[in-house]
Formats: structure tokens, C-alpha cells, sequence
């Protein structure tokens, strides 16, 4: 499982022209989900999620998670962050889970990071969706789990 965070002062996700997800201060999370994903790296990337330190302190130093500064998370499904990229000059998408398995995944996720969290918006999985962000820094992680 793999997740691209970026530390933004706004970000939402629309779908046919309607807002689906919409936070200010937080975390925008792309979300990709690998075939052999299961309980194990669900939890452990909602954990880290929650708990990596990329906002500033009162010295600007980033010890602070998005928890401690009251942040939201806008949680996407990101179908391509699954693709293997190392050949060639097109993707492949043999790792990724199926879309019936990615969507039960990625559901799963936001239902492990609502549980302990409850500042949490998503995107619509399977759809056209456009994402605008404000990201702040720019600071941005890829997570992998």
C-alpha cells in the first residue's frame, strides 16, 4: 500500500462539477492499493497517517503530526501510484489490486482512520475526480507500507 501525502493549507475533490471532499489545514492523501495489501499494511499506514511528523513546531521544525495541529486528512484513491514504472515508456499495472478488491481496501483505510480519527474526508473511488490542492512548503512523502 502506498500513499503520497502533501502537507496543504486547502485541498478538495470534485466529481461532475459537485464538491465530493473538501479540508483546509491537513494532509491531501493519494492512496494506492497493491494486490497483496491486507490487514497488516492497512493498519500500519492508518498509524503512520496520523502519527508522521511533518508540520511545523513553534521553531519550524517538522515534529508535529496532523493530529496535534487539529489538521484534516482528504483520503483519494490513486489507482496509478500502483504502477511499475521501471521499464519502459509505458506503465504496467500487474501489482495493483482489482478494482472491487482496491475499493473494499481503500474503504477500509478511511474506515481505520475514521476509528481513530474523525476529521477525515475522501474522494468518490472509480471516478472522475478533480483534485486541487494548496500544497504547503511544498512538502510532500511518498509512504509505502
Amino acid at each position: 500500500m502506498k500513499a503520497l501525502i502533501q502537507r496543504v493549507s486547502q485541498a478538495r475533490v470534485d466529481v461532475d462539477g459537485e464538491t465530493v471532499g473538501a479540508i483546509d489545514q491537513g494532509l491531501l492523501v493519494l492512496v494506492g492499493v497493491d494486490r497483496d495489501d491486507g490487514p497488516e499494511a492497512i493498519d500500519k499506514l492508518a498509524h503512520k497517517l496520523l502519527h508522521y511528523r511533518v508540520f511545523g513546531d513553534e521553531d519550524g521544525r517538522m515534529n508535529l503530526n496532523v493530529q496535534q495541529v487539529n489538521g484534516q486528512l482528504l483520503l483519494v484513491s490513486q489507482f496509478t501510484l500502483s504502477a511499475d514504472t521501471r521499464k519502459g515508456l509505458r506503465p504496467s499495472f500487474t501489482s495493483a489490486a482489482p478494482p472491487a478488491e482496491g475499493e473494499s481496501r481503500f474503504n477500509e483505510l478511511v474506515a481505520a482512520v475514521r476509528e481513530r480519527y474523525d476529521r477525515v474526508e475522501t474522494g468518490q473511488f472509480g471516478a472522475d475526480m478533480k483534485v486541487s490542492l494548496l500544497n504547503d512548503g511544498p512538502v510532500t512523502f511518498l509512504l509505502e507500507c
